[in-house]
């Protein structure tokens, strides 16, 4: 077995897996696996930047993921990221800062790599399993972008599009700098749009209505989960290959966007505090994706990108 570490910064999180894996079989054990919410990509859609207060947040959170990493002895690091350090203009300054840190550069990948990341670490369960057949149309709802990857045993098609949880909340649903509480229809109509689009866009190239099954990744996913399930707390045990059905979904949508307020919504208990302004937009997502192609239930993994990055580092 040899001992991994694996960071995932994204949009709205940074993630860190410290593993145990073995190259030979594949198998992975969890000795560390935690998440910050960071908002890196505050303001990239509108600035084109990163802020500095949300580069100070990220820098903060590799602190506390450097000492684990040396704490716990792993061998090896790859820190991946991904949608909001791939738009801003001043990316080379949180590349330099996560450097100094933690003595790595972080790899900047395309929305195709991040895809297979994805795929790799959120099927490798799945496969010979009778109740969720190939292939497996995954899909992982960021904070800037979504990921759309079809395959089987390996990747036949995948895409990067620019919907994502805090993108779709910050283009749609502020105003003034306040998030609308509830948005008017005309937001919500424009930010379905959007979405649209963005499905359209990645139809062109991955046949999302061949998939037999639907796997969904990452936090907005994973809370509309322990949501239906009414989790008295975030159990990740619960969550994982908890399925969905797309009716419930859209019942939690139609709440999350239409009848809770900002206060009602931090009130759910497995809700963590940083998703409480962003949930709506991607539970939406999540409802379309259903809706596009006529899945009946969504197969919830909290393996994801982060296990990929491992196995790859393995």
């Amino acid at each position: 077995m040899t001992r991994v570490a694996a960071i995932d910064c994204g949009t709205n999180s940074i993630r860190l897996l410290v593993a145990d894996c073995d190259p030979a079989t594949g198998e992975l054990v969890d000795l560390d696996r935690r998440m910050t919410i960071v908002r890196l990509g505050q303001g990239v859609d509108r600035t084109g930047r990163l802020a500095p207060e949300a580069l100070e947040r990220t820098f903060a959170a590799c602190r506390e993921y450097a000492a684990v990493i040396k704490e716990m002895g792993a061998e090896r690091l790859r820190f991946v990221a991904t949608s909001a350090s791939r738009d801003a203009e001043n990316r080379d300054d949180f590349v330099r800062g996560v450097l100094d840190i933690l003595g790595v550069e972080p790899e900047v990948i395309s929305g195709d790599q991040e895809a297979e990341f994805s795929f790799t670490g959120a099927t490798g369960e799945l496969k010979g399993r009778a109740d969720l057949a190939p292939p497996y149309l995954v899909v992982d709802i960021g904070g800037g972008s979504t990921e759309f990857v079809v395959g089987a045993e390996q990747v036949r098609a995948a895409r990067s599009v620019d919907v994502g949880c805090v993108r779709m909340t910050e283009r749609h649903l502020v105003r003034d700098g306040v998030v609308s509480d509830p948005p008017s229809p005309a937001q919500i109509a424009a930010m379905r749009a959007d979405i649209e689009a963005a499905l359209d866009l990645a139809e062109e190239t991955v046949p999302l209505r061949e998939a037999r099954t639907l796997v969904g990744l990452a936090g907005s996913v994973t809370t509309v989960s322990a949501i239906a399930q009414e989790l008295p707390e975030y159990d990740s045990e619960r969550i994982h290959h908890s399925r969905v059905s797309r009716e419930k979904v859209r019942e939690i949508t139609e709440w999350l966007l239409l009848h809770s307020t900002h206060a009602e919504r931090a009130t759910v208990p497995s809700m963590h505090p940083g998703r409480v302004d962003v949930i709506a937009a991607g539970a939406l997502v999540l409802l379309s994706i259903m809706e596009r192609i006529g899945a009946e239930e969504v197969v919830v993994s909290e393996h994801d990108i982060l296990d990929g990055i491992a196995f790859s580092v393995a």
